[in-house]
Parts: structure tokens; C-alpha cells; sequence
């Protein structure tokens, strides 16, 4: 059977995927070695990741209008630059308003120029019979980045610092971003991947397919939209609560910064496993039933981490919770692509990733300040459990296929 070639789109949007997403969710290596080398105390520094996780999710809308009118590879070049400037600036930062500007801002915003958002659309141009199992890879691309990244910046800056640890960072994503360029084609092939027999039904099938919005603002006044933007909100309120403060809790918690990193990392780790299996799922059962199940275990796993005492219950919790940690994203967005088409899937998704990260922003604010005023955890991460269960049922709301939105009088 002949290599289809936007195989090799998804696999360098994964690659791009796992260094951009593994800064985000992978920033915990770096929280005590920046506070105790800048001298910030620890709501000081975790409320200038939160408006770093707000700027991230801001600039999410952007790129996706920068793809569609200018194309997914002047959105990487921009975000190259941007990065590059941005580090430059974040390790020669002495007060907390340059680190808010360099690490907070503008690091995000490039960082967003080179997120899923960016690389959706054209996935779901190139694909149409196998689109959930490619977006799900691409997720494997950011849950590898949290099972790589993780552990590898905790090797780096114990062994070389924070600084050189983040300039290296920005050295291998440009240039691995230059390579991207060389396949990132948004012209898809009429046919996409559908198979010859499908061919022959599709025009039928696509004449009796419910209408769909023409426009974003019916699209936004629709029910399915914020339903997609909640789940989002507790995707995101959860996964920068790990990726920020898993580690020193861990580490609060008895654990040594090997330990606790690994069993984050294993999070990650054991999710790329999992997406194999949801991948081929999602093509084939109910998505919204996939991502209610996804939002369950993974708050149920939220109170698991808070309790556990020993090494193997650590990664028996990050094992569980790591086969359903990927997909929330990769279905949420297959979803809109069903719902509302694949023309408006790209500002959609981009305008419901800001729920995302304003879930984020809000978990690395309250991970700092619960501790520092409660002297527990429990605070976030009891809340990142009720929020995700809470997703759960939502998400049971959605629809299954396409529907048919009609816009306001």
C-alpha cells in the first residue's frame, strides 16, 4: 500500500508538538531552581506562569488566523522567531517584570505559534477516514513532551542550570522547526485518505450531511462550542496543575526530585501507549463517549495522587491515569471538525483552547497560593478532580456526528 504522505505532516506537527507542549506541562523542573535563583517566592513566580499559561492560550486564536490566511508554515517561522527572542531575553532577566515579559509573554505566544492549534487544520485537511486516529497522534506528540521533557530538564538543570538548560531548549526547536518546513504542505489531496469505496459514496453522503454554520459567529453561539470550551477549561486547569506543580508536591510530600519527575514523566510516558488505543477508537465509537471516559479516570487519578505513600502506588496512579491522560485534545478538536467543518476548525478550536489555557493560568495561580496560605495541596488538585468529573457528564452532551446548527433570527 502506498506511504500516505500526510503521515509525515502528523509526525513532524508531533515532534514540533512534543518541544512546545513539554515546555508548557514540563515547566515543574524549572519553578524551584528560577525562585530560588531570581529570589521569588512561590505565588510570585507561579502567577507569572499563570499569565504565561493566559498569554499561551490567548495567542492560540491568533495562530489560527494566521494559518488560515497565511498558512501553517509562516505561523512556525513567526513562532521560531519569537522564541528565539524571547529566551534570549528570559536568561539574562533579573527582575520579576523582565521574566513576567520574556518567560511569561512572549515565550507563550511564540510557544502558541507552534501548539496543536497551529498544526489542526491541516491535519484535518489531509485526513477524513483515519482523522481521529492523526489528531490523536498528535496528541502523543504532547504527552510525549511531559514523558520526555520532564525528566530531561531535571537532569539538565541539576547538571548544567536553568539558564543553559533553556537556551539549549530553543537551540534544538528552531532548528528542528526549520527541518518541519520541508514537509508542512496545507494543499491536501482532494481524496484526502479515503479509500476507494468511499469515494464512491461520498458525494451522496455529504448531500444528506446535516448543514453546518457558514459563520463563526453562529458557530460561537452554539451549544456544542462551550461545551468543547469547558471540557477544555478542565483539560487545562489540570494539566498545568501537574505540569507546574506535580513535582514540588511530590517533593512536599517525601519524594526526592528523580522520583517525583519520573513518576510525572511516567504520566506521559504511558499515555503514548494509550493513544494507540484511543486512536483507533475514536474512528470508530462515539467520541463524546471516549472523552467522557478520558475526564473520569483522569479526575478520579487527581485524588490518587494526593493520597499515595509509596514508589509503586506513585506509578500505579501515573500508569492508570497516563492510558487516558492523552486524547481530551485530540477528540475535543476531531469534534468541532465533525460539528462545524474543517474551513472553521482552525479559529474554533483556537478561540476553545483559550478556555484551556485560562484553566491553566488559574491552576498555576491557585497551586502556589492554596500552599502557601493552607500549607496543602489538596485546594488545586481537589478541584482539578471535581472539575474533570464535572467534564465528564458534559461531555456526555455532545453530539455524536454532525448537527445541524441553526443561526439566530
Amino acid at each position: 500500500m502506498k506511504w500516505y504522505f500526510g503521515w509525515n505532516i502528523v509526525g513532524a506537527a508531533a515532534v514540533l508538538t512534543l518541544l512546545s507542549v513539554g515546555m508548557r506541562l514540563g515547566i515543574g523542573p524549572f519553578f524551584l531552581p528560577i525562585a530560588h535563583d531570581l529570589g521569588f517566592s512561590r505565588s510570585l513566580l507561579a502567577s507569572i506562569i499563570a499569565v504565561g499559561m493566559l498569554c499561551y492560550g490567548l495567542g492560540m486564536p491568533l495562530a489560527g488566523h494566521l494559518v488560515a490566511r497565511y498558512g501553517t508554515r509562516f505561523s512556525l517561522v513567526l513562532g521560531m522567531v519569537i522564541v528565539a527572542v524571547a529566551t534570549l531575553w528570559a536568561v539574562r532577566a533579573q527582575t520579576a517584570l523582565s521574566f513576567l515579559l520574556s518567560f511569561g509573554v512572549l515565550l507563550s505566544v511564540g510557544l502558541s505559534f507552534v501548539s496543536p492549534v497551529a498544526f489542526t487544520p491541516v491535519i484535518s485537511r489531509w485526513f477524513t477516514r483515519q482523522r481521529g486516529m492523526a489528531l490523536f497522534f498528535l496528541s502523543t506528540g504532547s504527552m510525549a513532551g511531559m514523558a520526555i521533557m520532564t525528566p530531561v530538564f531535571t537532569w539538565a538543570i541539576e547538571n548544567h542550570g536553568w539558564r543553559p538548560t533553556l537556551v539549549g531548549y530553543a537551540t534544538v526547536m528552531v532548528v528542528l522547526a526549520v527541518a518541519a518546513l520541508l514537509v508542512m504542505r496545507d494543499g491536501a489531496p482532494a481524496d484526502t485518505d479515503l479509500l476507494p469505496e468511499q469515494l464512491a459514496t461520498r458525494g451522496a453522503s455529504a448531500q444528506a450531511a446535516p448543514a453546518r454554520p457558514e459563520r463563526l459567529a453562529d458557530a460561537l453561539r452554539s451549544a456544542p462550542f462551550w461545551m468543547i470550551f469547558g471540557g477544555l477549561f478542565a483539560c487545562g486547569f489540570s494539566m498545568n496543575l501537574l505540569g507546574t506543580h506535580a513535582v514540588p508536591m511530590l517533593m512536599d510530600h517525601g519524594y526526592d526530585s528523580h522520583t517525583s519527575a519520573f513518576g510525572i514523566g511516567l504520566i506521559g510516558l504511558v499515555a503514548i501507549f494509550g493513544t494507540l488505543v484511543l486512536g483507533r477508537w475514536s474512528d470508530r465509537l462515539p467520541r463524546r463517549n471516549i472523552l467522557a471516559v478520558i475526564y473520569a479516570v483522569r479526575g478520579l487519578g487527581f485524588f490518587a495522587l494526593m493520597i499515595v505513600g509509596t514508589h509503586w502506588e506513585l506509578y500505579l496512579a501515573a500508569s492508570v491515569g497516563g492510558l487516558v491522560w492523552a486524547g481530551s485534545i485530540a477528540l475535543s478538536s476531531a469534534i468541532l471538525a465533525d460539528v462545524y467543518g474543517v474551513r472553521l476548525v482552525g479559529m474554533l478550536y483556537g478561540l476553545a483552547y483559550v478556555g484551556h489555557q485560562l484553566g491553566g493560568m488559574i491552576a498555576a495561580w491557585l497551586g502556589g497560593w492554596g500552599f502557601e496560605h493552607f500549607g496543602t495541596h489538596w485546594v488545586a488538585f481537589g478541584a482539578a478532580g471535581a472539575l474533570l468529573l464535572t467534564a465528564a457528564v458534559v461531555s456526555l452532551q455532545l453530539p455524536v456526528r454532525n448537527m445541524r446548527v441553526v443561526a439566530p433570527a
